[in-house]
């Protein structure tokens, strides 16, 4: 709607968990399940191949909502060696919560999705990991104004309804009226995703760059 596509690291990781003859399935598997994180140069390929092909499909989509990435400093690494000059940050969008709301709308959606890692051991696991790794990273786009909070303590509903009602051009003004990057206390009121604008085509060179 508002021109975005949107990429799941977690979707992705578990798609190639699934394909027949994947190099890395049993590793992803393995890593899912035991609530850590999966290498960096894993995610990162698997991001980078899809935001290639969708570029490929269409040069005009080249701006790219990420989810659940980056969760810890070596993934912010690994995306800055291979990402940097490709693609750029332009905001975050941070969907906090208590780890009691959390596990348990986990446990509800374990009960259809399927997924190895919708238990409570597993969860309990993810949030030490979130908190060890992943904070830390939400904090370092805090100090550089990029991070707008999102109350997602609410129901689902309310928050869906929000980011329904919540035009996309709100947050993109966030970014004009800060281009220096430097902290505000900005608080929309919004779950744990980020926006990615990248000016890249499959052969790696800048396509020119144009206001959102």
């Amino acid at each position: 709607k508002y021109g975005y596509t949107h990429l799941s690291a977690g979707d992705l990781l578990r798609a190639e968990r699934g394909r027949p003859g994947s190099q890395y399935g049993e590793m992803i598997e393995s890593f899912i399940r035991d609530g850590k994180i999966v290498p960096v140069k894993i995610t990162i390929s698997l991001l980078e191949r899809a935001m290639d092909e969708t570029m490929k499909e269409n040069s005009e989509k080249n701006k790219f909502l990420i989810d659940g990435f980056p969760r810890n400093e070596d993934n912010l690494e690994g995306w800055k060696t291979n990402m940097d000059g490709k693609a750029e940050v332009k905001f975050v969008l941070f969907f906090d919560c208590s780890n009691e709301v959390c596990i348990n709308r986990c446990l509800e959606r374990g009960k259809s999705s399927g997924r190895s890692d919708d238990n409570k051991e597993s969860l309990e696991k993810r949030i030490r990991t979130y908190l060890e790794s992943t904070r830390p990273i939400i904090e370092q786009y805090q100090k550089q104004g990029k991070v707008h909070t999102v109350d997602a303590s609410k129901s689902v509903d309310e928050v869906s309804r929000f980011l329904l009602s919540f035009h996309i051009r709100d947050l993109l003004a966030f970014e004009k009226q800060n281009p220096t990057g430097k902290p505000q206390d900005e608080d929309s009121g919004l779950p744990d995703s980020e926006f990615w604008t990248s000016p890249q085509c499959l052969n790696l060179q800048k396509l020119k760059s144009e206001d959102i």
